[in-house]
């Protein structure tokens, strides 16, 4: 039943994402990722690697499990309702926010002192994710996607307070290791990458009707047809009684 409605691609490219951030997890019990190795240093070319690997390792097991699922999610999203743009907007939206982040000055956003950080987790993926599925959706106006939109927004919409350092609303007594600057650096590429592809795929269906200029000779012949079968519907009528005339016009010309 399931198998012409899911997309293959939708299921195989979540399982995959997730098998390899559970082996960069298991990899680094193991100790063969270990101190900032593989994780983004912004402005040191030693952190350049954690562009490509910092999204497969996790502090703890907490952190993986609570990127797992969104990941899962969102991706099997961007799969089955965005097959034409998936691949690149992941493989994009993945180095892009790696690279934005990296580019940005590691400064304490309250003091102003240089600090030497390591990121990793594929927060910043969930949240090119979150954001472009948001975004595309608004920007193709088309009712389907505008409901997957809105999904994202219901279920994810809390992730807006993640963009912003949790100094600016709460007394921390220790610097907050979540990243606000990859989650910021994901919002902002998957933004843009929605609006770069506003334009590839589905988007609103517009029928021939609706063009300017639009003339048949099949709705015309209809029309002088009903005007002769009901002519007291052409007496002095009422604006709602039109609105039925137009309605039933419709529904002839839609079969």
């Amino acid at each position: 039943m399931f198998k012409n409605i899911i997309s293959k691609r939708a299921v195989i490219t979540p399982l995959l994402m997730l098998s390899a951030m559970w082996l960069g997890f298991l990899l680094q019990t193991m100790g063969f990722f270990q101190s900032c190795f593989g994780a983004i240093i912004p402005l040191l070319p030693e952190g350049l690697l954690g562009i490509v690997t910092s999204p497969l390792l996790h502090g703890n097991m907490d952190h993986i499990i609570s990127n797992s699922i969104p990941v899962a999610v969102l991706l099997f999203l961007l799969y089955q309702f965005y097959p034409l743009v998936a691949n690149k907007v992941f493989i994009i939206g993945w180095l892009a926010t790696g690279l934005l982040l990296w580019m940005l000055p590691p400064i304490d956003i309250l003091t102003g002192d240089y600090t030497y950080t390591c990121t990793i987790g594929a927060s910043g993926i969930v949240y090119v994710l979150a954001f472009f599925l948001f975004f595309s959706g608004v920007f193709k106006w088309n009712m389907k996607l505008l409901t997957i939109s809105l999904l994202v927004v219901l279920y994810y919409g809390s992730l807006i307070w993640g963009m912003f350092p949790e100094e600016l609303f709460y007394n921390l007594q220790e610097p907050s290791k979540i990243s606000w600057q990859a989650h910021l650096s994901g919002a902002v590429v998957g933004s843009i990458i929605a609006f770069a592809f506003k334009n590839v795929g589905e988007r609103k269906k517009k029928y021939i009707w609706e063009f300017p200029n639009y003339y048949s000779e099949k709705d015309d012949k209809l029309w002088q047809e009903y005007k002769e079968n009901h002519p007291d519907d052409f007496l002095e009528l009422p604006y709602k009684k039109r609105d039925d005339i137009w309605d039933r016009l419709d529904e002839l010309r839609r079969k």
